[in-house]
């Protein structure tokens, strides 16, 4: 990455973020995710060992006493979801001026952040050629320099099969499934889909586009280099051949759209040139993300 995703300029924003987000969860000490099967009372389902970073409001004083260890209370309505945040690290995400790259690290630390301040579990999964690359999982904000160091660490590079690498990834219990990425892939986004859903993942796309390949400023004779594979082509670029660009990145669109819209999940596209809490409290917001 040429420039530095994490900077002075992102810590403010994902401060500003962070304080809107808690502005708009419901108030309250207990907290955390609430399932889709909610009873008519919070109901006490166990406790798990507090984390630097939980809501201190939730810790149970009276096992603290017996065990001389912190406890959280966690409800059967508030189970504790494992978030996996998954990131194509392709080369062809290594591209333009407001790099695509940058944006999908920065929408990925964001989420992370969300998650953890959620009571939620996390996972980083860089998708790279045939590789998965697993970070440990994250619980309690205080691991969240950790997640950074790990996000920060990715470079951008060879082409990628995102079904056939994800597919890799073992999904032992129910959770959440983001995927971030251009979606310029080889394999079949479906398969992928088909095997989130499988393994009785909440998924979440989310694709991320430069305004140039949104809306592609360009004419006449020109040489293409395929940024994964170094393939070359000569075209004449017509107003013809624009419009056939256009429609075929629609119907790419459209395709994993009504493909995880068919098994529950959501899709979303985002343009490199939104701003961040723009992303977050009108797309994210409106799909129920956060």
């Amino acid at each position: 990455m040429k420039e530095k995703v994490f900077d002075g300029q992102f810590y403010r924003k994902l401060e500003s973020i962070a304080i809107k987000a808690r502005m708009t969860m419901t108030d309250g000490a207990a907290g955390g995710r609430k399932s889709k099967a909610k009873g008519n009372s919070v109901e006490f389902s166990d406790f798990r060992e507090y984390t630097p970073g939980d809501d201190f409001r939730r810790i149970d004083w009276n096992a603290f006493g017996r065990f001389d260890k912190l406890y959280l209370k966690v409800f059967m309505e508030e189970r504790e979801a494992l978030t996996n945040i998954f990131v194509d690290c392709s080369r062809s995400m290594d591209f333009g001026e407001e790099n695509k790259g940058a944006m999908a690290l920065r929408i990925s630390a964001i989420l992370t952040y969300l998650a953890l301040n959620n009571l939620d579990r996390v996972c980083l999964n860089k998708v790279q050629g045939d590789t998965l690359s697993c970070s440990s999982l994250y619980m309690g904000k205080s691991s969240f320099p950790r997640a950074l160091q790990f996000l920060e660490s990715s470079d951008f590079k060879g082409s990628t099969n995102l079904a056939a690498t994800i597919k890799r990834k073992e999904l032992k219990t129910r959770g959440i499934a983001i995927v971030i990425s251009d979606f310029f892939t080889i394999g079949s986004s479906i398969d992928m889909i088909k095997y989130l859903s499988y393994k009785k993942q909440q998924i979440i796309l989310i694709q991320v586009l430069n305004e140039e390949e949104v809306n592609p400023v360009i004419g006449g004779q020109v040489r293409l280099i395929d940024s994964e594979t170094r393939e070359e082509v000569n075209l004449t670029i017509t107003p013809k051949l624009l419009k056939a660009y256009h429609n075929k990145l629609k119907s790419l669109q459209l395709g994993v759209s009504e493909g995880v819209k068919k098994y529950g999940g959501r899709f979303l596209q985002i343009s490199t040139s939104e701003a961040l809490d723009k992303i977050v409290f009108e797309y994210f917001a409106k799909e129920g993300i956060i």
